[in-house]
C-alpha cells in the first residue's frame, strides 16, 4: 500500500489521482495491502505469493499485457525486482504460460540502463533505436507533460531527486521494452 514512511493511505490518494489524470478509472486500481508484501526498497518479495496475486488480478480483470520491470528494477528497488522475478516464476512455468496463452496475456518488460542513459534524456533516442528491444515507446511533449503531472500528484514522494528524474530521466520520455 506504500507504507514504508506510514503513509500508506496518503500515498493511495496520490496513485487514484494520477492514474485518474492518465484516464484509469479508480474502479480499476486495485491495491494490494499484504503483510508479507511490504512496501520497502530493501525488501525481497516471496515470489509464489506474489506471483498467485498478480495471476488471479490477471485472471480476474481479462488482463492480455502486463508491462513490468527487469531483473534491474530500472532503479535497484527490491520490491520492483520482486514483481520481475514473480512474472518470470509464473510464466516460465509451464502450465502457468499455457494459462498466460490461452488469456492471450504477453509480459513485457521494461529495459534498465546504466545511468548515464538513464539521465540523458530524449539524447538517447539515437541509442534506444539502434539497440535490440521488442517494442520502443517514444512519447510526444504532449505525453511527456502529461506523465509529469502525473507523477506531481506523488507529493509525498517528490523529493529533490525526483524531480531531477522528471527533468532528465529518458523514462519520461523513451521506454524500451522486451517480451518475457
Amino acid at each position: 500500500s506504500g507504507n514504508y514512511y506510514n503513509q500508506g493511505e496518503i500515498r493511495k490518494k496520490e496513485l487514484e489521482q494520477s492514474c485518474f489524470l492518465l484516464g484509469i478509472p479508480a474502479s480499476d486500481v486495485t491495491v494490494v495491502d499484504h503483510r508479507d508484501l511490504p512496501d520497502n526498497p530493501a525488501v525481497e518479495w516471496d515470489t509464489q505469493l506474489l506471483a498467485a496475486f498478480v495471476l488471479k488480478h490477471i485472471e480476474a480483470n481479462n488482463i492480455n499485457l502486463v508491462v513490468t520491470f527487469d531483473a534491474g528494477g530500472v532503479s535497484g528497488h527490491a520490491n520492483h525486482i520482486s514483481l520481475y522475478t514473480a512474472l518470470r516464476y509464473k510464466y516460465c512455468s509451464f502450465e502457468i504460460f499455457i494459462l498466460f496463452l490461452c488469456l492471450g496475456c504477453c509480459v513485457l518488460v521494461l529495459e534498465s540502463v546504466n545511468l548515464f542513459r538513464k539521465y540523458i534524456s530524449v539524447l538517447d533516442v539515437p541509442v534506444s533505436c539502434l539497440l535490440p528491444r521488442d517494442a520502443l515507446f517514444i512519447l510526444t511533449e504532449e505525453e511527456t507533460e502529461q506523465a509529469r503531472r502525473a507523477m506531481r500528484c506523488h507529493r509525498s514522494q517528490l523529493l529533490w531527486f525526483r524531480h531531477i528524474y522528471m527533468l532528465f530521466s529518458r523514462y519520461m520520455v523513451i521506454n524500451s521494452l522486451r517480451i518475457l
